[in-house]
């Protein structure tokens, strides 16, 4: 889908507050929900992912089976809130050995596995929103040995809610990033300032095992 296209900075697939969020995207559903609502905490449209089993209710790009991504971009950025149920999130790449292969993180997992064509990883996420930073070339070279060249498929599992999902060719300061791709709570009556919701590092895989991690946003302490 984006093979063909220059690629630099910021590359974003999905953003809650848009007119389509869900334009390249396709969904399953089982006993579940997906559907925009507000959120309380930032006063502002976000995208639910809800149900019974992680398994059964997604979404997933590109709606297309037959289509890949193309993007390559490293760094996989997701926005996330934490809704104190099981989450998971699956992205297949490929490598320079012409590979597909496919990291899985979730937060009901307690050891990583490192098998021939799939990677799967815990994951912490604090209470609130997080910012999950995942680095797609670092995870390929540590659990393969083999180089990064692109990111093909995205699926992302209840139970979450979710602000943007972008890809970007290096990890960015809270200075840094464009102003449509913070988070802000509102403020609190008598407090100053905004909080935004960029985080720090947030996932760390295997080998050797380690837990992906999820920083929480400022202001959500």
């Amino acid at each position: 889908m984006f093979r063909n296209t220059f690629q630099s900075g910021f590359l974003s697939v999905l953003y809650s507050i848009g007119s389509k969020p869900l334009q390249i995207w396709d969904q399953k559903v089982q006993n579940g929900h997906i559907k925009r609502i507000t959120d309380e905490d930032i006063q502002s449209l976000v995208l639910e992912i809800m149900g019974a089993n992680v398994n059964t209710t997604y979404i997933f790009c590109p709606a297309n089976p037959k289509k890949t991504l193309g993007i390559k971009l490293p760094f996989l950025v997701m926005i996330i809130k934490n809704m104190n149920r099981d989450f998971s999130f699956e992205v297949q790449v490929l490598d320079d050995k012409n590979l597909k292969r496919r990291f899985r993180a979730s937060n009901y997992q307690s050891k990583t596995g490192v098998h021939p064509f799939v990677c799967t990883m815990p994951m912490q996420l604090t209470e609130g929103w997080n910012q999950i930073q995942f680095n797609l070339s670092d995870f390929t070279q540590r659990a393969y040995m083999t180089n990064y060249i692109e990111t093909l498929r995205l699926q992302i599992h209840a139970n979450c809610r979710i602000r943007r999902v972008f890809f970007s060719d290096r990890l960015y300061t809270e200075e840094e990033l464009p102003a449509e791709y913070k988070l802000y709570q509102p403020v609190a009556k008598g407090a100053k300032g905004k909080a935004g919701a960029k985080g720090k590092a947030a996932a760390a895989a295997a080998p050797p095992p380690a837990a992906a991690e999820a920083d929480p946003a400022p202001g959500e302490s």
